[in-house]
C-alpha cells in the first residue's frame, strides 16, 4: 500500500522539471511535498496517478508499476486514489449532492441512489459540511466550501490513497487553518497513505509525518520537521527564511509519530 518513486527524470523541452527523484510514502503516512510554486510538485503528483509518465525511472504504486499498466489496470488503480484538486475542479451544472456522487468509483453503488444518498451525507459529515450544503451549487459557496466539497468527493470511493494538491491555496489564513485541520484529522479517522503538495511550510509541518522538499528538479531534504529545519542544504535553508520563526514555532505544536499512529 505504498508509493514509490525511483530516480525519476521528466523533462518538458528544455526545462527539466525532475531529476533523479526518489520519494517514498509508507502505508499509512502522510508525506508533504514541500516547495516554491512551479517547482514541478503537481508534476510529480500526476506520475504517481498515470497522468504522466516519467521519461526515466519508475513509478510504483500498490506494488505495480504505473507507466506499465494497461488502461483497465490504470483505471481499477484510479479508483484506488482519491485526488484533491488545486481548484476544486467542482462542476458548475451540478449541484453538490452530483459533484460528490461522482467520486463514488464502484459502478453499482454509483447506481445505488439510497447508497449515494447516505455516503455524500457521510461526506459531508466528515469534512464538516451539513446536509443541506448538498443541495447547492458551487457559485452559492465560499472558497473554502468548496474546497472541502472537493475534499469530500475525493473521499467518496473510499480510496486507499488521497491525493492533495494545494489544498489550502488561495485561502485566507483562517481558511487554511480549517482545512490543515481538516486533512489531519482525516488521516486520524480513515487513515489513508496521503500525498499532500503544498508550499506553505506551517501547514506541511503541520500535517504531515515526513515532508520531503523539491527544488531545483531535486529532493533537497526528507524528514521530520525539525530534520527539515536542521537541514544545511542551502537550498533548503533559503527557502525555510522567509518563515522560518513561524516553521519552529508549528514544528513544536506537531504531535508526536506515536501520538498520530495511535490517533488512527
Amino acid at each position: 500500500m505504498s508509493i514509490e518513486l525511483k530516480k525519476v527524470s521528466k523533462r518538458f523541452v528544455d526545462n527539466v522539471v525532475l531529476d533523479g527523484v526518489d520519494f517514498f510514502v509508507a502505508e499509512g503516512e502522510t508525506v508533504a511535498l514541500l516547495g516554491p510554486s512551479g517547482v514541478g510538485k503537481s508534476v510529480l503528483l500526476k506520475h504517481i496517478i498515470g497522468l504522466i509518465k516519467p521519461d526515466s525511472g519508475e513509478v510504483w504504486v500498490d506494488g505495480q508499476q504505473v507507466p506499465l499498466l494497461g488502461r483497465k489496470q490504470l483505471a481499477a488503480l484510479r479508483s484506488r486514489i482519491g485526488y484533491v484538486f488545486q481548484n476544486g475542479a467542482l462542476f458548475d451544472s451540478m449541484d453538490v449532492f452530483e459533484n460528490i456522487r461522482l467520486g463514488i468509483t464502484d459502478e453499482k453503488l454509483y447506481a445505488d441512489k439510497d447508497y449515494c444518498i447516505q455516503r455524500v451525507k457521510e461526506c459531508l459529515r466528515l469534512v464538516n459540511l451539513s446536509e443541506d450544503v448538498s443541495r447547492k451549487f458551487p457559485s452559492e459557496l465560499s472558497g473554502g466550501m468548496r474546497k472541502r466539497v472537493g475534499i469530500s468527493r475525493a473521499i467518496a470511493g473510499k480510496p486507499t490513497y488521497l491525493l492533495y494538491d494545494e489544498p489550502t491555496s488561495g485561502l485566507d489564513p483562517v481558511n487554511a487553518d480549517v482545512i490543515d485541520s481538516l486533512v489531519e484529522r482525516l488521516q486520524q479517522e480513515i487513515g489513508v497513505t496521503s500525498v499532500v503538495v503544498t508550499h506553505d511550510v506551517r501547514g506541511a509541518f503541520r500535517v504531515a509525518d515526513r515532508i520531503a522538499l523539491l527544488a531545483q528538479a531535486k529532493i533537497r531534504a526528507v524528514g521530520t520537521a525539525e530534520e527539515i529545519i536542521a537541514s544545511q542544504d542551502p537550498v533548503v535553508q533559503q527557502f525555510l527564511e522567509r518563515d522560518l520563526e513561524m516553521a519552529v514555532i508549528q514544528a513544536n505544536e506537531v504531535p508526536t509519530k506515536e501520538r498520530r499512529i495511535g490517533g488512527r
